[in-house]
């Protein structure tokens, strides 16, 4: 967490860790998310693992505070959402399918917007620090519109992590990128969990997931079939879980 973004926090919503308690959410009479439970502490990794309509995106909508659970409680620390003030928000980052980028804008104007709307006094300092972050300084002033798909991710990235959020969640961040976008993202991700920021993120990409993650949570219809610490053989542990040798 950046000091500028410490030095804005309320003391109450400076978690250590997000628990997630017996948590389901239905759509009607589908059920997207399914009891599951587990505990992100900051400075680690854990990644949502599951084929399409697992309840990845769901878990992470929720995590987000943009969808309440149906049943279950999801702490910040030791405040729910719904005791919480809506400073919450500045204390998560979210990266998405959709980038929330503005293609008229530079590179530096998109962050020194979302700089501000978090309300950084420093807007365009920081703006300026993501972007060395991101490894585009020198493309500051260009379009966004201009740039592909790998240096977008790479500034939504920065986007979302502007205000030193202590919980970023990341939806399939690896889709799309060459392997030299992916290395770059690899190396942002293990630096923010360095940092203490907890991480949750869904992907489908095992090989990347397997060097990377400290947990690995397998999501099978919803349900949370089996959970590994520091997962070695990723890709036949995703198979085994998936194929009903997980936990029921």
């Amino acid at each position: 967490m950046s000091p500028a973004a410490a030095s804005t926090a309320r003391p109450g919503l400076d978690f250590d860790c997000v628990t997630v308690d017996e948590v389901s959410r239905h759509f009607g009479r589908r059920r997207a998310v399914s009891r599951v439970s587990f505990v992100a502490h900051g400075g680690r990794i854990i990644g949502l693992l599951g084929p399409n309509g697992a309840g990845k995106s769901t878990l992470l909508a929720m995590l987000a505070t943009l969808l309440k659970p149906s049943a279950g409680v999801i702490r910040y620390g030791t405040l729910t959402a719904a005791d919480a003030p809506p400073e919450l928000r500045g204390r998560i980052g979210v990266l998405g399918h959709d980038l929330f980028l503005y293609p008229e804008l530079t590179a530096r104007e998109n962050l020194a917007f979302f700089a501000a709307l978090y309300g950084r006094r420093d807007a365009g300092a920081a703006a300026d620090a993501a972007l060395a972050e991101a490894g585009l300084a020198d493309r500051g002033d260009d379009l966004v519109s201009g740039f592909s798909r790998g240096m977008r991710q790479r500034i939504a990235l920065e986007r979302a992590l502007i205000h030193g959020p202590r919980l970023v969640l990341l939806d399939e961040p690896f889709t799309g990128l060459d392997q030299a976008s992916t290395a770059a993202l690899v190396a942002r991700l293990k630096g923010l969990r360095e940092s203490g920021a907890a991480i949750v993120l869904a992907t489908h990409d095992l090989d990347v997931a397997e060097g990377l993650l400290d947990e690995a949570i397998f999501l099978r219809e919803g349900r949370m079939v089996e959970s590994l610490s520091r997962p070695e053989d990723l890709r036949s542990a995703y198979h085994q879980a998936m194929t009903g040798g997980g936990r029921s």
